[in-house]
């Protein structure tokens, strides 16, 4: 009964579904949008679309982008996905100065705050790292392939993060656990020091972020599939305070929606200085909010920005010098997508003001002509100005949406036939150089 289940799932392409993801540059320079493998990136400085320069020497994406990132200084810029390449661009010249291929899909990747490594994971759970010279300005020899400094023993890793002292990079995965390793002086040699586990989730781990109370401490959340927001003491792996979403959410879904397995986490953000969780839900149309009080180390609702019924973010991001919330909606692998299909959907929202913790109104998503840079951002982004256009291909999404994150990484048990006949037929087969 369940592999015939599973296989359902394939054939309707859930299991391959990929949520469009969205990126802030860290000091508010630029914001790009991923959806299938198009990389789009818009100067939010100069007010124009980003032409990427691509000459590298190795290929551009051509299957579905899963991982994007700035680095922390904002100078690097790292994309990765299914075809098995990790993609490293320059943001001043959106020049890309590296391309790495991994043997198999990369389902996370991270860039270390110096600006030195690349981190990528993929579906096997093993973490590879490549380095990028000096502040990456360098473009180092082709003998510089990727070395393996940790695994998570097969289980797939869906998100990855440099603390913000750059001493730890946290690695979650569908198996509910999240790992905290000391990122060594010299990870060529392997990150084998484990600071902590962090257990608690009863279902898979979909996100994590780090948050600062001050310059020598801070803190980790998680969202996961068990509809929970946690807060984590990651030094020691210590669950601090967990928030439930699915009895504040339920309130505002229709009675069929409201199962577990539709309420998974799909992205979180928090505000710079900490004191705020924006979460996105699988099958929420809208933002929830979060209060931080990382000196009672407290997690509480606040409040719920509720969008149109049409829309249900897949990504969220911010950058230090802006309050303002980016979120995006759109989906690549669907059954029968076409190319020209590859559309989102951006909704920003004003919500990471500190002065929201003490107001009864809630933020007023922006409408189109108040976006900063207007139409021009918009075209840049989403693809299409064409609101008919987006709602027809979007529909196809919003019922994807709903039970993908759930499908993709709840893990499956098959019986022994059907795994050979994934095994003949799977694209991980490792690459001849």
């Amino acid at each position: 009964m369940e592999d015939t289940a599973v296989e359902e799932a394939e054939v309707s392409g859930a299991a391959e579904f990929a949520p469009a993801l969205v990126a802030v540059h860290p000091h508010g320079n630029s914001v790009a949008v991923a959806i299938g493998p198009e990389l789009r990136v818009f100067d939010l400085k100069a007010g124009c679309p980003v032409s990427l320069s691509d000459h590298c020497g190795g290929r551009s994406h051509s299957d579905a982008i899963r991982a994007i990132c700035f680095s922390a200084s904002g100078a690097l810029f790292a994309s990765a996905g299914d075809d098995k390449l990790v993609k490293v661009w320059k943001t001043d010249s959106w020049r890309c100065i590296r391309t790495i291929t991994s043997e198999k899909r990369v389902s996370a990747v991270a860039i270390s705050n110096d600006d030195l490594y690349v981190t990528f994971a993929d579906k096997f759970g093993v973490v590879w790292l490549v380095t990028l010279g000096e502040d990456g300005k360098e473009q180092v020899s082709v003998d510089n392939k990727p070395v393996s400094i940790l695994g998570h023993y097969c289980s797939i890793i869906t998100s990855m993060k440099f603390s913000p002292d750059g001493r730890f990079i946290a690695t979650a995965d569908r198996d509910f656990k999240i790992r905290v390793t000391l990122f060594p002086k010299n990870p060529l040699k392997g990150a084998h020091e484990i600071q902590s586990f962090c257990l608690g989730h009863t279902d898979f781990v979909s996100c994590i972020a780090f948050t600062n109370m001050s310059e020598n401490q801070s803190f980790l959340i998680s969202g996961g599939g068990d509809s929970t927001v946690r807060l984590w003491d990651y030094i020691n792996g210590c669950l601090l305070d967990t928030c439930q979403v699915r009895d504040k959410v339920g309130e505002l879904l229709e009675p069929n929606e409201t199962d577990d397995s539709s309420l998974a986490i799909a992205d979180i953000c928090p505000s710079n200085d900490g004191s705020l969780v924006a979460v996105a839900i699988q099958s929420f149309n809208g933002v929830m909010l979060l209060a931080c009080d990382l000196v009672g180390k407290k997690l509480s609702f606040l409040k719920v920005i509720t969008m149109e019924k049409s829309y249900i973010p897949t990504s969220l991001a911010s950058s230090f010098s802006s309050e303002l919330l980016w979120t995006v909606m759109g989906a690549s692998n669907m059954p029968n997508q076409a190319s020209s299909q590859l559309l989102t959907r951006l909704r920003i929202v004003p919500c990471l003001q500190k002065d929201i913790l003490s107001s009864d109104n809630s933020p007023v998503i922006l409408e189109d002509s108040e976006v900063p840079h207007g139409e021009k951002l918009l075209l840049a982004l989403q693809g299409s100005l064409d609101i008919s256009k987006q709602e027809e291909v979007l529909a196809s999404v919003l019922a994807a949406l709903k039970v993908s994150m759930h499908k993709m990484l709840v893990k499956k048990h098959y019986s022994e036939e059907r795994r050979e006949q994934r095994k003949r037929g799977r694209n991980d087969k490792k690459i001849k150089r």
